[in-house]
């Protein structure tokens, strides 16, 4: 890791796993390999550590905006996944589709309906109703 600082890496690790959950990060980096494993550190330490490591946006709305610009650009892979953490920082069934009302909005009704397909997903592994 010595293409960026150690601290960023673990000040980013710690904020991933708190809205990804542990299990998931510590799976993504085991499966990380000689040609991944780069990207893995690199963007725990940029995304996580500088983007998620200060604490001037708290998690809760930093996971708001998230699902907001990942479901404008579409990309309901990994809206999904932040829709897990997002439920992680306490945003709320209600605030969730609030957001997905403002991607329709803005980004296009297709968008909003995977992100609500994605969502009832999510939900469901949840049990939320």
């Amino acid at each position: 890791m010595s293409v960026f600082d150690k601290d960023l890496f673990d000040t980013g690790l710690a904020k991933r796993k708190a809205t990804l959950g542990e299990e998931y990060v510590e799976q993504s980096l085991a499966n990380a390999d000689e040609f991944t494993r780069p990207f893995q550190e690199a963007m725990t330490a940029w995304c996580w550590g500088f983007g998620w490591g200060d604490e001037v946006i708290d998690a809760k709305t930093r996971s708001m905006m998230n699902l907001a610009m990942l479901g404008a650009m579409g990309r309901i892979h990994e809206w999904e996944l932040h829709c897990r953490g997002a439920l992680n920082n306490g945003v709320s069934k209600e605030e969730i589709r609030a957001i997905i009302h403002c991607v329709g909005i803005y980004g296009g009704v297709p968008l909003s309906l995977e992100c609500f397909r994605a969502a009832k997903k999510v939900f469901a592994e949840r049990n939320i109703e």
